[in-house]
Formats: C-alpha cells, structure tokens, sequence
C-alpha cells in the first residue's frame, strides 16, 4: 500500500490545490521540502486551558494540514521522507511534557512512513509563553524527496 493511500484510509483528502497565500507553506531546495509553521485551529495554553490529550490532538491536526502542503507541492507523498520536526507548544512555564503534545504529529507520520522507514525523524518539541493568534501548537517540517 502507497503512503498516498494509507493517508486515504485515515481519512486524510488532498484536494485540487489550495490558492496562493501571503508566504509558501512548502518550499522545495534541490530534495528538501521545508514547510513553513503551521498551526492548530485550537487555541489555549498547556498547562491552563489545554491537557496533554488536547495538544496531542492539536499536533495531529496540525500534521495533517502539513502533509497537505507538501502534497500541494510535490503531487504526492510517496516518494518522501520525513527529516525533521520542530514542535513549538503555547505552554505554561511549569508545564513540561512539550514533547508528549507533539507526539501527535509524530505518531501519525509514523503510522504514515514508518517508524522504523521513512517516518523515522530527527525532532524538536519547545514551549513557548505565546504563539501568534494564541494557537497551542505550531509545527515547522522538512522532508526529502527519495525517489
């Protein structure tokens, strides 16, 4: 099964093409992907307003949205792999489980490329006192094109 396909049958669609925004949500350089951060739709702060299961589903939303991007620009996510997270968590400054919230975006390339294959990514997970537009979660990614 193509990686195009297993996305299909976690119910992730990669439409026609979305309109040109303001900045490039995914740049390609030679074979690298780079995606701009992407955010959640849900806004709060772990460790006051949001659990852990809150910004693991956060992180997840927030991955779905970029696999969308890299698809709009490459076709398809077949031939990818994933090389890097960089996971920032609107958080409280006692709150330290940043690292379990991106998870979510994790979890699910793994489930994607593999954990043991293509999913298997360098990552970094920080909190931050403040996101734009108070998101909980924001999530830069670079995949290479292999094949």
């Amino acid at each position: 099964m193509t990686i195009d396909e297993k996305a299909g049958q976690l119910g992730i669609e990669f439409g026609a093409g979305a309109a040109r925004g303001y900045l490039n949500m995914a740049a390609r350089v030679g074979n690298l992907i780079m995606t701009s951060g992407h955010v959640s739709t849900m806004k709060g702060k772990l460790g006051a307003d949001l659990s852990v299961d809150d910004g693991y589903a956060a992180a997840k939303e927030v991955a779905v949205k970029i696999l969308k991007s890299v698809h709009q620009e490459v076709g398809s996510l077949n031939n990818l792999r994933v090389v890097k997270l960089f996971g920032c968590v609107n958080s409280t400054l006692e709150f330290t489980d940043q690292h379990l919230v991106i998870n979510g975006a994790s979890d699910l390339l793994h489930e994607l490329f593999g954990k043991e294959d293509r999913g298997f990514h360098a990552r970094s997970a920080v909190g931050f006192a403040q996101l734009p537009t108070g998101v909980a979660v924001e999530i830069e990614a670079i995949f290479e094109v292999v094949g």
